[in-house]
């Protein structure tokens, strides 16, 4: 597992060359990364100082990105404004699977410096801070389990998703040997989060045709789930 990365280091990374970009990212209602991707220099003189902007928006559609009626904080009849992204600098790491580029987790907030409080990782922070008032804390661990299918993106897509062919065509549950035919993915994986300051556990097959899953060591509630977007 990689040390994360300072904001000094990260300085230090945009003047050699070494980092030439640095991804915003907030999490959105489907658990997706959605943000900017902010040239470094840049960031090491404006971002990382007083943040940047995106559309309210971003937490009032649904999954293929349509504007969904009913939100109070966004719509077209109140009209469609910005929110802050304030870098969380403690989340700051590189991005191993992307040359040249590095990744920071912000908080949403609105322009005068309040919460956001629709946000996913706003509505874990509070619930977190609750916890620790009534004198507890949340340790939390992920098995993060998928199916790999041979078909490509667009392929699935043209199929409607359906009739897709599995990279295992049987039940592997711990089977090394079906494991092998996915180790240059899951190897690939494995360093991959790891480069990106992931503590990864192990990875195994499983019951279902090309399943598999990847665990990663327990940590605070907030950080577990950072790490489980990216």
């Amino acid at each position: 597992m990689s040390a994360p990365l300072s904001l000094e280091e990260l300085t230090r990374s945009v003047k050699t060359g070494e980092i030439d970009t640095v991804v915003v990212v907030m999490t959105d209602m489907q658990g997706r990364l959605v943000g900017k991707r902010i040239h470094g220099s840049f960031f090491v003189d404006e971002i990382a100082h007083h943040g940047t902007e995106g559309c309210n928006y971003l937490l009032a559609v649904d999954v293929d990105m349509n504007t969904v009626p009913g939100y109070d904080m966004s719509s077209w009849d109140k009209g469609y404004s910005d929110f802050a992204l304030v870098p969380d600098f403690s989340t700051l790491r590189r991005v191993p699977w992307q040359p040249g580029a590095a990744m920071v987790t912000a908080d949403v907030q609105w322009l005068d410096g309040t919460d956001v409080v629709a946000s996913p990782r706003q509505i874990l922070k509070r619930q977190v801070a609750a916890l620790e008032k009534a004198g507890m804390k949340a340790l939390v661990g992920t098995e993060l389990e998928f199916i790999v299918f041979n078909d490509t993106y667009e392929e699935a897509w043209q199929k409607g998703y359906k009739g897709l062919t599995p990279s295992n065509l049987y039940n592997v549950d711990y089977s090394i040997l079906g494991g092998s035919r996915l180790e240059p993915l899951l190897r690939a994986i494995r360093l991959h989060m790891s480069g990106a300051g992931m503590s990864v556990e192990s990875v195994k097959g499983e019951c279902n045709y090309g399943q598999h899953e990847i665990a990663f060591r327990y940590d605070d509630a907030v950080t577990t789930c950072d790490n489980t977007v990216v």
